[in-house]
């Protein structure tokens, strides 16, 4: 759209004081330009177009894990789609558990499988703990996410919002270790939020 607005052109005061320093108009047209635009990503360095990152709507990566004795882990997610999860353009995660007997589970982020590059790098060390300086007392490496001892309600989703501490991580999965004393189903999905 074009809009023409008059404007006072910068000249036009000493005319309007008296000086008689050029014969204008003070009123001159101004077209302005008005256009929307929208901002969905960028053209890198090397020419490739990266879109903008949006935060996922729905949850996904659902996993289920059958029968996992008490004191055993299993590895979540676990599917084709998803044999991990990355967190790139992502800073904050949402974990959805779901126990078919109620009681004590340990969380631990770790690397996820060997079989996939973390970037350009292979091999990995699979199921390794995910270790960086977040929220680490004088910045020294740790581990960056171990629950040792989370309580689940049985049979309905028990849902975690991780902050920060796995943004950009691009390959790792949740091992959970069952201690609730019995064997146990346990189901899981993610959420991630840029």
């Amino acid at each position: 759209m074009v809009y023409n607005r008059k404007a006072i052109a910068p000249w036009s005061t000493e005319r309007s004081q008296g000086i008689e320093s050029a014969t204008v108009d003070s009123n001159i047209e101004t077209p302005q330009y008005l256009q929307p635009t929208v901002n969905t990503g960028v053209i890198d360095l090397n020419g490739n177009w990266i879109g903008n990152q949006t935060s996922d709507k729905l949850f996904k990566g659902f996993t289920l894990a059958e029968a996992i004795p008490n004191g055993a882990v299993a590895l979540f997610p676990d599917t084709n789609s998803f044999p991990s999860i990355n967190m790139t353009g992502f800073s904050d995660i949402f974990l959805a558990l779901k126990a078919s007997t109620g009681g004590n589970y340990k969380i631990e982020a770790v690397m996820g499988p060997d079989s996939l590059p973390y970037a350009n790098l292979t091999p990995v060390d699979a199921a390794g703990p995910l270790r960086g300086t977040y929220g680490t007392v004088g910045n020294s490496i740790g581990n960056l996410l171990v629950d040792n001892v989370e309580v689940l309600v049985i049979d309905v989703w028990n849902i975690y919002a991780i902050h920060e501490i796995l943004a950009n991580q691009k390959l790792f999965q949740l091992r959970i270790t069952n201690n609730s004393g019995a064997d146990s189903n346990i189901e899981f999905a993610f959420m991630r939020v840029v």
